[in-house]
């Protein structure tokens, strides 16, 4: 095994819309180990309020955590346990469903653009019935580390390991410690040429989601829309051609069944069923 992870396979994502006919790019993994822990990748991207002003209207969730994160834009997100919270440009917000959370995210703009990240994490069997989470973090709380040579590393969940030939390693960690299983999230921009080299487990899935430029990773050019996944290896290491920004997502593999309806993600159809029937009955929050 190489020291240095690198191109296993590419996707690229796919427009389709979701809430109130909000425009998305998405990748979905619900059935791919590789992409677990996470389960899918949305960038919501429109120039115009048209594409994004019906926002998300009040809808539940069971079994998954959800990591939203704004590069451009202001939303507002309203839940059934009374948490109010401002999404601001730079800023992101995290809830864990468990049982079961009914929540809303609507605009709190009326024009300019919008530019967007809703991950979809899933949560291990023995948290998908706990009680729902959900914290905010302002941009301002986002750990971020520039250089000249590594451009501009925004940490907003778990830590990474900052390789640096020159000096110690850095360790660096997000404001967002409290997920299900350990993982990772970062946004990174850089500009051409610029180069950074990030310490992970070995035995954690990556993967690279490039939201503008281009990036050479080992031998291959990931450019913007694409998703990379990337092999197993200690070292992670990217290389801007371009002015570029790409998310960066290692995790811990949860090794159980996905059954997935909808907003509901569990690990079997029968517990599905057991929520449609919850959610019809009113007691879906407090079963």
């Amino acid at each position: 095994m190489s020291n240095v992870r690198t191109v296993e396979h590419v996707i690229s994502a796919h427009a389709t819309s979701d809430g109130d006919g909000v425009k998305i790019q998405r990748v979905a993994g619900f059935n791919n180990k590789r992409f677990s822990p996470f389960l899918m990748i949305d960038e919501l991207k429109s120039d115009e309020s048209k594409g994004y002003v019906g926002g998300f209207p009040p809808h539940p969730h069971r079994g998954i955590e959800t990591l939203t994160y704004m590069l451009q834009g202001h939303f507002q997100h309203k839940d059934h346990m009374g948490n109010v919270g401002e999404l601001r440009s730079g800023g992101a917000q995290w809830m864990a469903a468990g049982r079961g959370v009914i929540h809303s995210e609507m605009p709190m703009m009326e024009e300019g653009a919008l530019h967007g990240f809703q991950i979809w994490i899933n949560q291990p069997a023995k948290d998908k019935m706990k009680p729902a989470q959900y914290h905010d973090f302002q941009s301002e709380t986002i750990t971020e580390h520039q250089s000249e040579q590594g451009g501009l590393l925004r940490v907003i969940a778990g830590g990474f390991e900052l390789l640096n030939p020159v000096t110690d390693t850095l360790k660096i960690q997000g404001p967002l410690q409290q997920t299900g299983v350990p993982l990772s999230v970062s946004d990174w921009r850089a500009s051409i040429g610029q180069q950074i080299s990030l310490s992970t487990n070995a035995s954690h899935n990556a993967m690279t989601y490039v939201h503008k430029g281009s990036l050479k990773i080992g031998e291959k050019i990931i450019s913007q829309g694409q998703l990379a996944f990337l092999t197993s290896a200690e070292v992670l290491s990217l290389e801007s051609q371009e002015d570029s920004g790409a998310l960066i997502f290692v995790g811990e593999p949860i090794d159980e069944p996905v059954v997935h309806y909808g907003p509901f993600v569990m690990n079997s159809m029968e517990e599905i069923e057991q929520t449609i029937q919850d959610y019809n009955s009113g007691v879906f929050e407090t079963y």
